[in-house]
């Protein structure tokens, strides 16, 4: 029996397993590039360790697809093996992360509070529990698990930059804002907590503060996982839209945001699509940038990972033009609204499959249909998950359907009064 970098025990005899695991864990909190190889070095440095294969597996199902999802299962059935040498927080560990792959997201997080209580430095459990709040749009537990265990870290700036995150979710924008600049006098290379001050700062439409803000940092993220980096560019490109300085917006887009994506990763993706459909919003012509990103969407059709991902790809492939792929999709969904975990049933039914219908009515101009699907939905949005300021996009695509379809039946009163008139 060994001890982690945060004096927890780890059981295990490999000093090397102890190191990658620690880490793999610093890694996953900076949202650093390296925790794949670093667990998967823990692993090969012991490879009965139930810590460093249930690690391994939580790491691929962040990954959101179905490949990912069956490199976790089989770091699951090793952990498993190996279950009854484990500590109380490694099960813990262990049963969240197989609850997790079951898509039983309530008993995931059930377990993480449950390392939180009972071992409070363990950030790690904190981080893993927030990715289920944020995904379930549950805005206290985003707060109340970071918050909990404020007092046992004190000074750590991963946990002040968790917090302030689920502060800005919850609108306190003012806390959020003093703990993520906390965190930075601590660290100024923190992503995260650089982040949680751009959506206050999105929130609060300080967009060219917000500019000069987030491009002050861009020199510490070349070491961080295409995700984050992606997305602290996709906030600089928010900013830029805010100021109508369109040629800017592609440019980030191409050079930093679909141009440094991992192509085949779900959250790299539904970045691009965001950002696309935000630009068409305001009438620019993103050329074939849609018909760029299809392809990559096609493997997405039937995993189901999350609901709020789901609406990016079939809204994408809808717009680029290749309906036969985005009805497949919908089939596919309605199929495992009605086979997913209990949870998540209410949400996928009632919420993400109308919204699904709304939104290939917007890709193909059927502005009536997209308002009916979309206008009893909008005070429920927030349970596909996503940040506040990711879902807006929801609601700005009903506001321009709203507006195109009273201009459609303006139009056609117009012309059937013309009609009356003539006869």
């Amino acid at each position: 029996m060994l001890k982690d970098a945060r004096g927890l025990d780890v059981t295990t005899d490999s000093n090397v397993a102890v190191a990658e695991i620690d880490k793999y864990i610093e890694q996953c909190l900076c949202y650093g590039n390296r925790a794949e190889s670093c667990i998967l070095a823990a692993v090969a440095a012991d490879p009965n360790s139930l810590l460093a294969n249930t690690f391994a597996a939580a790491y691929y199902l962040t990954q959101e697809n179905t490949t990912e999802a069956q490199h976790a299962n089989s770091y699951l059935l090793k952990a498993r093996g190996h279950f009854a040498q484990g500590t109380e927080r490694e099960k813990l560990h262990f049963l969240a992360t197989e609850e997790w792959a079951n898509k039983k997201i309530d008993r995931a997080i059930a377990y993480c509070e449950e390392i939180v209580v009972r071992y409070p430095k363990d950030l790690l459990a904190v981080q893993q529990g927030q990715y289920h709040y944020f995904y379930l749009g549950n805005k206290s537990g985003l707060t109340c698990i970071a918050g909990n265990v404020l007092d046992f870290n004190a000074g750590n700036h991963y946990l002040l930059g968790m917090l302030a995150f689920g502060l800005e979710q919850s609108d306190r924008l003012d806390e959020a804002e003093r703990l993520a600049r906390f965190a930075l006098d601590i660290n100024r290379a923190d992503p995260w907590a650089q982040h949680a001050v751009a959506h206050v700062m999105q929130s609060q439409g300080r967009y060219q503060e917000g500019i000069t803000w987030l491009e002050s940092f861009t020199d510490t993220w070349d070491n961080c996982n295409s995700m984050l980096y992606t997305h602290n560019w996709w906030h600089i490109a928010l900013f830029y839209l805010s100021q109508g300085e369109i040629n800017r917006v592609l440019y980030i887009y191409d050079r930093h945001v679909w141009g440094k994506a991992r192509k085949s990763t779900p959250k790299d993706q539904v970045g691009a699509i965001s950002l696309l459909l935000r630009l068409e919003l305001l009438g620019i012509d993103v050329g074939e940038r849609w018909h760029e990103i299809e392809p990559y969407l096609r493997d997405r059709i039937h995993e189901h990972a999350l609901p709020f991902q789901d609406l990016h790809y079939i809204y994408a492939l809808a717009r680029a033009n290749r309906l036969d792929f985005a009805r497949e999709m919908l089939f596919s969904m309605e199929d495992y609204a009605y086979r997913v975990q209990p949870c998540l049933q209410k949400t996928w039914q009632e919420v993400a499959l109308p919204a699904a219908r709304g939104l290939i009515a917007y890709a193909i101009y059927d502005w009536k249909k997209a308002v009916k699907e979309l206008k009893p939905l909008l005070h429920r949005l927030h349970e596909v998950g996503g940040s506040n300021t990711q879902r807006k996009l929801f609601v700005q695509i009903y506001q321009d359907a709203h507006r195109e379809a009273l201009i459609q039946q303006d139009r056609y009163s117009r012309y059937h009064h013309t009609q009356a008139i003539a006869s």
